[in-house]
């Protein structure tokens, strides 16, 4: 890999820095909620952060590719051997409330593989980044997933019932089933407080590449693991289905009771 991670990371928090300042401006100014095609909401603030870290990227470095939620970009199967991959806001329902679980999402992907994450909240001031084979810190504290003796006493994290595809329920279900709580709510947050040690699971399918690319190395660099349900490393072609585990030791068990539920949901954003 002939890139300088650790340079990689530093645009990354500039990128971060951008997003922030363009995040904070629209909340203070305002703003309405529009809705796709597939019935998710999107703001002008939504479109105004992908526009700063577009820029951003263009400046610092050009020669790389960019996808983005709102913007789009190459295919998935057309990348840049690197490309950078935005969720200018994820979790725009809660944005759109005030509920302050919304995150910037920023990723880098060497040959369609994250090899760099950021997940950043502009109003409670926390983010967590990392590089592959690097630790993961929350800002600037290195963080460590917490172990989990028994599936049993898991607290399990996803955002709404509601985003888990039909073909996945029975899967999702019977985990949920195994597990003491679960906690429902928190987007791509949820993945951040699994790496700080808060959660033990977070399952969740229907994602795009935007909404997942910057999760794992988040994970992975705090001692967790994430996959797919049906356990392969993620990537660019991905179906969607992803399952963060704390503890490596509870990551089988969980992936048995996913199995038969589903291999993948469709390439759309829950948020």
């Amino acid at each position: 890999m002939a890139r300088d991670l650790e340079a990689a990371l530093a645009v990354a928090h500039r990128l971060a820095d951008e997003a922030r300042a363009a995040m904070r401006a629209g909340l203070a100014d305002g703003f309405g909620v529009e809705h796709k095609d597939d019935g998710s909401p999107v703001t002008e603030v939504d479109r105004a952060v992908e526009r700063a870290l577009r820029r951003a990227v263009e400046q610092a470095c050009p020669d790389d590719g960019v996808l983005g939620e709102e913007f789009g970009g190459a295919s998935v199967d057309a990348l840049e051997p690197w490309t950078w991959v935005f969720d200018p806001i994820d979790g725009t329902r809660a944005f759109a409330a005030g509920i302050p679980t919304f995150t910037t999402l920023i990723a880098l992907l060497h040959e369609g593989r994250p090899v760099l994450g950021v997940i950043d909240q502009a109003v409670v001031a926390r983010r967590w980044a990392a590089i592959a084979g690097g630790a993961t810190r929350c800002n600037g504290a290195a963080v460590r997933a917490r172990s989990c003796g028994e599936l049993g006493r898991a607290i399990l994290g996803s955002t709404a019932p509601q985003f888990v595809p039909a073909e996945n329920r029975a899967g999702f279900a019977r985990l949920e089933a195994a597990t003491r709580d679960v906690q429902w709510g928190g987007d791509a947050f949820l993945y951040g407080a699994l790496a700080s040690g808060g959660l033990d699971l977070v399952a969740e399918a229907g994602l795009a590449l935007h909404d997942f690319a910057a999760l794992a190395p988040v994970v992975e660099g705090a001692g967790g693991r994430m996959v797919d349900w049906a356990g392969r490393p993620l990537a660019a072609g991905s179906a969607g289905d992803v399952l963060a585990c704390a503890d490596p030791a509870r990551l089988e068990e969980a992936l048995a009771l996913l199995a038969d539920g589903g291999a993948g949901g469709a390439e759309a954003s829950a948020t």
